[in-house]
């Protein structure tokens, strides 16, 4: 009996395929109920948006079109591929499809006056277009993302079978522990992708094969696609070697001829520019609005531990060079003298370290740390050019000194008061995760990339996981 056996019959899942419950909801309708819930979001988008337009538009006759329009914007929905995504990929999150929900309501928009346009007296008008547009965009995508978040909690986790053991196939079961809303997990595991030919009847009792091997080849896959296909079951196929493939890479093809294009040139100067012009509205936005909290945080640390109010230290940015990064005091005074007593950088494995239990951290300076509220005034490191709203964790200088020249690239680039880090696991993260993540960012550096990290910190922040 194979292992995937094995473990159903110890759960007392293995049943037939046509009977077993979980394989009802998780194999087949699992992914056609999320489809539906989102179209249900949908609808409800346009309903909402309908009212809006009732509301601050011109009235109930733009409402009623708006509202008898939805099955057109579920069809334009449909084209731009807002339902044909998630299955595809082992993790799929709305922010990623944000570039496509302001394609869809740009589109729907669209379609809705030109179709509207042989008929002024229904024609809308242009507050009443601005009006669908907007309100389509952000209620689309929170609509959306919270039908995932109630997917997740009334289906079943998709079964995985990995094959293949190591680094890839233990990167692998690290991810599914560092991100749930994956919404997976282990059901099986088989040692190689050589053992796997003879198991492939075995495939009934999963969802997703994910083939992590080193040893794998064409032969295999030509073998593995038709059973993948002929029983529904999905496959995903993790890169041989991480180290070739690397990750400023993109899968494009010439008729039936796949090439993998690498990312090899220099930031182009606009996006620099574009990145810092977004940099400096920010901040200044964000120091205007915070104002009022900043205030009630300092009178905090001064009535728990009176002054200092900020922390200043030096920290490695853009290149390696040195700058004071400014931060909302949350150790006791003194604490940097305290430092050798609790951590021995000559005896750190790696460049990085992080307390979980600081005993240096005051009342206040913990619920600060936990809701990443000690960060604010870096704001005004963000608006004197010395970091930026996204970006990699700025570090500790004596840490810098013990980088490998392999670690340097996340100097390349200013740090952030967000980044990779914070949204993929903070404190949870190895070193040698860190640098994977953040290495993918400075390779991949773009104003939109900057946008989804943003749109993630806020879930990351309010999670607290990682924070300490």
């Amino acid at each position: 009996m194979s292992e995937v056996d094995t473990l159903a019959v110890a759960s007392g899942e293995h049943q037939d395929s046509t009977t077993d419950p979980r394989r009802l909801v998780a194999g087949y309708s699992g992914d056609a109920l999320l489809h539906r819930m989102l179209a249900a979001a949908d609808t409800l988008t346009i309903a909402a948006s309908a009212v809006i337009v009732g509301l601050w538009g011109s009235g109930p006759g733009a409402a009623l079109l708006l509202v008898l329009s939805a099955p057109i914007w579920i069809v334009v929905g449909k084209l731009v591929g807002l339902y044909d995504r998630d299955h595809r990929t082992l993790r799929h999150l709305t922010v990623e499809e944000l570039p496509w929900i302001f394609v869809w309501a740009l589109g729907g928009t669209a379609i809705l006056t030109f179709l509207l346009a042989p008929f002024p007296s229904l024609d809308l008008s242009s507050d009443d277009r601005l009006l669908v547009w907007g309100s389509v965009l952000v209620l689309g995508f929170v609509f959306r993302g919270i039908a995932r978040i109630a997917w997740r909690r009334i289906t079943p986790l998709e079964r995985i079978l990995i094959v293949g053991e190591g680094p890839l196939a233990d990167a692998v079961t690290r991810k599914l522990e560092l991100f749930p809303d994956i919404h997976a997990t282990v059901a099986g595991r088989v040692p190689s992708c050589d053992a796997l030919p003879d198991q492939l009847n075995e495939l009934e009792g999963v969802d997703r094969v994910v083939v992590a091997c080193t040893e794998l080849n064409e032969g295999l896959l030509e073998t593995l696609l038709p059973v993948c296909r002929l029983r529904g079951v999905k496959l995903t196929v993790v890169p041989p070697s991480r180290g070739i493939f690397g990750t400023a890479t993109h899968l494009g093809h010439v008729a039936d001829l796949p090439l993998l294009d690498y990312n090899t040139w220099y930031v182009s100067p606009s996006t620099l520019a574009l990145k810092r012009i977004f940099d400096v509205v920010v901040s200044v936005v964000g120091l205007v609005v915070t104002a009022p909290l900043c205030l009630l945080i300092a009178l905090a640390i001064l009535l728990d531990d009176w002054r200092p109010v900020l922390f200043r230290q030096l920290r490695a940015g853009e290149n390696g060079r040195t700058f004071r990064i400014f931060k909302f005091r949350s150790m006791v005074r003194g604490a940097e003298a305290m430092w050798p007593e609790l951590v021995s950088l000559d005896e750190l494995s790696d460049p990085m370290f992080k307390i979980k239990s600081d005993p240096r951290v005051t009342r206040v300076g913990r619920f600060l740390r936990r809701t990443s509220l000690d960060e604010l005034p870096q704001l005004l490191n963000v608006l004197r050019g010395e970091m930026s709203i996204v970006g990699p964790r700025p570090e500790l200088l004596d840490l810098v000194e013990r980088y490998a020249p392999e670690h340097e690239v996340r100097l390349r680039v200013k740090p952030g008061i967000t980044g990779p880090w914070q949204v993929y696991g903070r404190s949870e993260l190895t070193f040698d995760e860190v640098l994977a993540v953040e290495r993918e960012y400075v390779e991949n550096l773009s104003l939109g990339r900057d946008l989804r990290i943003i749109l993630m910190t806020v879930p990351a922040v309010f999670a607290r996981r990682g924070a300490y």
